[in-house]
């Protein structure tokens, strides 16, 4: 059963809450690392597939999807809080009753708002390197970030409920795993597989905006396609990882979880 790796989620949760408790600049930051360190996975992922996209070759997506997954290891081993694995711990852990709605709430927009500032610090660094600036080098990513804001609302949003719950499961599942290399490879699968589907993260999407924005960009790249995806993206992912995921093994797990013997 996964109910090792669901206490475990519920530790991580309580961990969070004790240190928005202690200090919110602290959490702010903490995200702020989250979204940076996606910011990494952005960089190499489109830099890797440009190679192939200036080509016109068919595997510019599959290896921008495999090399994405330096993203999720950065966020799991190097520390950080990102919003759309906290839709999934907050949840599970306020219906064991041992959080506060109202305090996740709070949380959740703490959290998101690090995530834009992280994203917007790692931009204006990006910016200030100039590697990212020539078009032989960022067409690729502003081929993607068109399209991104091009998609119906509706799309995106469902698209966004199946990406959250695939993360969160990038998360989860590798808690029942021993050894760090078979969670690491299980990480990045789950990571490629939410990549190259097309699906939609809300954090990645605002990375990706945000060095777009900062890049000499066609006028189709734009302040309100950016909230015409991060809209719908964000309700989708908040519903993919807060039901799907955390009230979906809150009620699948309830009966063992209240039975003293498990």
């Amino acid at each position: 059963m996964e109910n090792e790796a669901l206490l475990q989620v519920e530790q991580l949760a309580l961990k969070k809450q004790k240190i928005y408790r202690q200090s919110i600049l602290r959490y702010i930051a903490r995200a702020m690392l989250a979204s940076m360190f996606i910011g990494f996975g952005v960089i190499v992922a489109f830099k890797t597939g440009n190679y192939f996209y200036m080509v016109h070759s068919p595997f510019a997506y599959p290896m921008a999807a495999i090399t994405f997954g330096a993203a999720i290891i950065l966020i799991s081993y190097g520390g950080g809080d990102l919003f759309t694995g906290d839709t999934f711990y907050y949840t599970y852990t306020a219906l064991r009753r041992k959080m506060k709605w109202s305090e996740v709430v709070r949380m959740w927009v703490m959290s998101y708002i690090g995530n834009i500032l992280g994203a917007a610090a790692f931009a204006l660094l990006i910016f200030l390197t100039g590697l990212f600036y020539s078009s032989d080098v960022n067409g690729f990513l502003l081929y993607v970030v068109e399209h991104k804001m091009e998609a119906p609302a509706g799309q995106l949003f469902f698209r966004a409920i199946l990406c959250n719950w695939l993360v969160c499961m990038a998360f989860f599942i590798p808690m029942n795993i021993k050894g760090d290399g078979a969670k690491m490879f299980a990480m990045v699968l789950f990571v490629f597989c939410f990549f190259i589907s097309g699906y939609e993260h809300s954090i990645a999407n605002m990375c990706t905006f945000a060095i777009a924005l900062v890049l000499d960009h066609p006028g189709t790249v734009s302040w309100g396609g950016v909230v015409h995806n991060l809209v719908p993206v964000t309700i989708g992912n908040l519903i993919g990882g807060g039901v799907l995921m955390g009230v979906m093994y809150y009620y699948v797990n309830k009966p063992f979880l209240d039975d003293p013997k498990h």
